[in-house]
């Protein structure tokens, strides 16, 4: 183990925290929000290019049926993803793993330093993660974080599922030349 990684967050105190901000996000989500269950397909970005382009193409908003039936607007899942980047920065920052990479080391071992070549790997994997989490009707965090946490059965076989796949394409891209 290289020692800038030793400074890192214990995994079981970690895994603790989590587990009391997801008590905490389920109880705030159903009570102070008044939402009737915790879990919900999430449109948050969807939203948010709604409400980017609500400021610079008004009339586009107004007259896309879409964005007419899911209110555009600022709600709990956007700020879960500002408290995830939040929370990611603070945790780096506190265990000094920080560091700015346009090519991660793991990738241009294996394809090469191109920052082109990664953007459109990385844009690929989202679309196909996208479709995944689409089909899946959720994302790995919310079946693995909120759906176990509540023992769905839907959340068991979508996690496994999420996994399987990640561990069988990690093989396809990084198996050894």
């Amino acid at each position: 183990m290289n020692s800038e990684r030793r400074n890192g967050w214990s995994p079981y105190i970690a895994g603790a925290l989590v587990g009391l901000l997801a008590i905490a996000s389920a109880f705030a989500t159903t009570h102070f929000l008044g939402k009737t269950n915790y879990l919900g397909a999430s449109t948050t970005f969807v939203r948010a290019a709604g409400l980017l382009e609500k400021a610079v193409a008004p009339e586009h908003v107004a007259s896309n049926e879409y964005f007419n039936k899911e209110k555009v607007k600022i709600e709990w899942q956007f700020m879960l993803i500002c408290g995830i980047f939040l929370g990611a920065l603070i945790a780096s920052l506190t265990d000094r793993s920080f560091k700015l990479e346009s090519v991660p080391p793991t990738w241009a071992e294996r394809f090469g330093p191109s920052i082109g070549k990664r953007a459109f790997g990385a844009f690929i994997g989202g679309v196909i993660a996208m479709l995944g989490a689409r089909m899946a009707d959720g994302c790995p965090s919310g079946h693995g974080l909120s759906g176990l946490m509540q023992l769905s059965a839907s959340a068991f076989v979508a996690l496994a599922m999420f996994f399987a796949f990640g561990v069988i394409v990690a093989n396809i891209l990084y198996r050894r030349k």
